[in-house]
């Protein structure tokens, strides 16, 4: 059994559970969708300069992302939940997630009524650090400007974080989805500093997979980004809160190398979409149990076969592959780059 505890981060989901000013408080302020390399810079310059002033390392984001409200027809699909988000956001060693509701009347306040309410007189910001291209606020009037003309008035400082790079290109959450509803999951890697996972039950399906010889755990997720639909080799990992633990640890109980379709099972029919993993060497029944699913690479599309030994023989391929990827294949996962150096 394998399991980690991370560093114990408090999470405070409304402004009004805030009793008294965090001491010498430093701050980001953003929505973190992915919580990327570039988002990983940030937080360690925040965690850095608390550490250096002896003060508290903060990060404020929200909850739903503000364009669910403002503008839904334009709103991404979120490349993490918000329990991925907090897991995420603790393993970068912050002492405090403010995940504030996004309101209606919190849309509404000014950038000045911002900065003085939420920013100086409830949290005590003493230095603010944010990414290049931040703004909020009505008509986003809460730019950089701003926000320096602030800090001079206010004595509160304000660091500029410049774009991430890395080969030339800026990391950004655009770039994260792009690649993963393209199906080029092993790029995302390169962006997010571990492969791209989802997690969830296994709910029962229609059977057929066991029926020919190839039983699928089937996963209901509430994941918003799902890669394009195809096949994939994947690692699967049983999930479990350990016994007697925090709920916030997991417990690693089970790994397994996998097949794994997303897609609409064209050679019976077009069906809902669905998500079927394929465990190599297990009978294990996973009924209800939790799963998370770490995308390798694409090995194919989805197919619409003529026939069922037409689609065996492609799935006896499928596995011939993803076996040999995967017996060369650790996961990279969120824990085994916190120390890494700023990516040039």
């Amino acid at each position: 059994m394998m399991s980690w505890g991370l560093n114990k981060m408090k999470i405070i989901r409304d402004l009004s559970d805030i009793e008294q000013p965090f001491h010498n408080a430093v701050v980001t302020l953003g929505n973190f969708d992915g919580v990327h390399l570039g988002h990983r810079e940030i937080f360690r310059s925040v965690v850095k300069t608390a550490k250096r002033i002896g003060g508290t390392s903060i990060v404020c984001t929200f909850q739903p992302h503000p364009l669910k409200m403002l503008a839904p027809e334009h709103a991404p699909r979120l490349i993490n939940t918000q329990q991925e988000k907090e897991r995420l956001i603790e393993a970068s060693c912050v002492d405090v997630l403010l995940m504030l509701p996004f309101t209606l009347q919190l849309a509404s306040m000014s950038p000045q009524d911002f900065v003085h309410d939420v920013l100086l007189k409830t949290i005590g910001l003493k230095h603010l650090v944010v990414g290049y291209d931040y703004a909020f606020g009505r008509g986003r009037q809460g730019d950089i400007t701003f926000l320096r003309h602030q800090g001079r008035m206010h004595d509160f400082v304000v660091d500029v974080f410049g774009p991430v790079q890395k080969n030339g290109k800026v990391l950004s959450s655009t770039r994260v989805r792009q690649a993963v509803l393209s199906g080029r999951v092993d790029d995302a890697v390169a962006l997010l500093g571990r492969q791209f996972n989802l997690e969830g039950v296994v709910v029962h399906g229609d059977g057929r997979g066991h029926k020919l010889g190839f039983a699928t755990a089937n996963i209901e997720t509430k994941k918003e980004l799902l890669p394009r639909s195809g096949v994939y080799a994947a690692i699967v990992r049983k999930i479990r809160i350990c016994d007697g633990a925090d709920e916030d640890v997991n417990c690693v109980v089970g790994e397994y190398l996998a097949v794994v379709n997303i897609g609409h099972k064209p050679t019976f029919g077009d069906s809902p979409l669905t998500i079927e993993a394929h465990l190599l060497e297990t009978r294990e029944n996973f009924y209800g149990d939790n799963l998370r699913i770490y995308f390798v690479c694409r090995l194919r599309d989805e197919q619409k076969f003529n026939n069922v030994d037409e689609l065996c023989r492609a799935i006896d391929a499928d596995i011939s592959k993803a076996r040999e990827v995967l017996e060369q294949t650790k996961i990279i996962e969120f824990r085994e780059y916190l120390n890494v150096e700023t990516v040039k």
